[in-house]
C-alpha cells in the first residue's frame, strides 16, 4: 500500500499542484484542436495528477476521490462517446466522423468544432480512466 509522505513540503506541494494540473488538463483538452495537445495529452495530465496525489498523500487520498469502478466506467464511457460521435454521421447518410452531420442547432462549421470537442473529451476520459486503473491495479501489493 502506498503510504502518505511524511514531509510537510511534499504534501503541501501536492495539494497545490493537483488542482493546477487538472485545470491545465482542461485547458489542453479545450484548446487541443486549435494547437498542439488534445484528448490524449489531457487524459495523461489528468491521470498523472491523481497519481501524484496518491504518491504524495497516500493511496487513501486517491481512494476518497475516485474508485476503480468509476474509472472503468469513465474509460468505457469515453470510448462510447468517441464511437457514437463517429457513427452519428453514418446514421444520417454521411461519412464516419463527419462532424458537420451532427444534429446540433448550429452551423456546420460550429458543428465540426463541437464534434471534435466531443471526440477529444471521449479520448480524455478513456485515457485518464485507463491510466488510473492501471496505477491502482499495479500499486496493489496486497494479495487476496
Amino acid at each position: 500500500m502506498i503510504e502518505r509522505h511524511d514531509s510537510t513540503i511534499v504534501t503541501t506541494f501536492v495539494r497545490l499542484l493537483v488542482p493546477l494540473a487538472q485545470l491545465f488538463a482542461l485547458y489542453v483538452l479545450v484548446h487541443g484542436h486549435e494547437s498542439p495537445g488534445g484528448g490524449f495529452q489531457a487524459g495523461v495530465i489528468l491521470a498523472a495528477s491523481y497519481i501524484v496525489l496518491a504518491l504524495g498523500l497516500g493511496r487513501e487520498a486517491l481512494d476518497r476521490r475516485v474508485n476503480e469502478r468509476l474509472c472503468l466506467a469513465l474509460a468505457s464511457g469515453g470510448v462510447l462517446i468517441y464511437v457514437l460521435t463517429g457513427i452519428v454521421g453514418m446514421m444520417l447518410g454521411r461519412a464516419l466522423l463527419d462532424y458537420a452531420a451532427l444534429p446540433l442547432p448550429v452551423t456546420p462549421a460550429r458543428a465540426r468544432f463541437f464534434g471534435i470537442l466531443f471526440v477529444e473529451t471521449g479520448i480524455t476520459l478513456a485515457v485518464a480512466g485507463t491510466l488510473i486503473v492501471l496505477f491502482c491495479r499495479l500499486g496493489d501489493t496486497e494479495r487476496e
